[in-house]
């Protein structure tokens, strides 16, 4: 089944004004996922390099980090992001009532560092899973996702320990194309952490390459 939050509205006025899930008809709060605004302007300072061949992924700055004591998000590890993205907790995302909205899979989405302010139309995504392998996390994250293809896994290294990558592509059926994504896993004594890069096509996932380097590569314990 695909998850809602996941998914991109195919309408600008909802990409440019933001998403806040709608209510269950009580008072109780419902977990908040923002979009971001169309871009406006690119940053032009170094950054960590992506990956080779993504030649549309714009220089950023290191902004403030995430998932340490103090910041928006309490994590099992902690990251840089870049400039201007802003980070903040999910509300409510083990309330079984929301499950559809806040998990993937495995996973329960934790966090979300907004890219709209920096002028992307995206997010990382912070999610946690039980104890066990990065790679098993993983592959039950993306196998729980629709119209998955060109799925590739490779193992890498970080100061939060082993880390787990994949890169795949999902085809949207209502916009009738299909754009990259990917995510890294790390597995660490409080649990699994997957961090996801979304974006709303190809051409803006590489755009934010940057900052999801920069989260990989300043991955620590807290």
């Amino acid at each position: 089944m695909r998850h809602p939050i996941r998914t991109l509205a195919p309408i600008a006025a909802t990409l440019a004004a933001g998403l806040l899930l709608a209510g269950c008809g009580d008072d109780k709060p419902v977990p908040e996922v923002t979009q971001g605004a169309r871009p406006t302007a690119a940053p032009t300072t170094a950054s960590p390099a992506a990956d080779a061949g993504d030649a549309d992924a714009a220089p950023i700055k290191a902004g403030a980090s995430v998932g340490g004591p103090g910041t928006p998000c309490a994590l099992p590890v902690s990251f840089g992001t870049a400039e201007k993205w802003t980070p903040k907790a999910i509300e409510n995302p083990d309330d079984p009532e929301f499950a559809v909205l806040t998990r993937q899979g495995p996973a329960t989405v934790r966090c979300e560092v907004d890219a709209k302010p920096a002028g992307h139309v995206g997010y990382l995504r912070v999610w946690t899973a039980d104890k066990g392998p990065a790679r098993a996390a993983l592959e039950g994250f993306v196998k729980a996702e629709e119209n998955t293809s060109k799925v590739t896994y490779k193992e890498s290294g970080s100061g939060a320990g082993p880390v787990t990558e994949v890169t795949y592509t999902v085809y949207n059926k209502v916009m009738e194309e299909s754009k990259e994504e990917r995510a890294f896993a790390v597995a660490t004594p409080k649990g699994t952490v997957i961090v996801h890069l979304g974006g709303l096509d190809t051409a803006e996932h590489r755009a934010m390459l940057p900052a999801y380097e920069l989260a990989k590569s300043t991955l620590k314990a807290p």
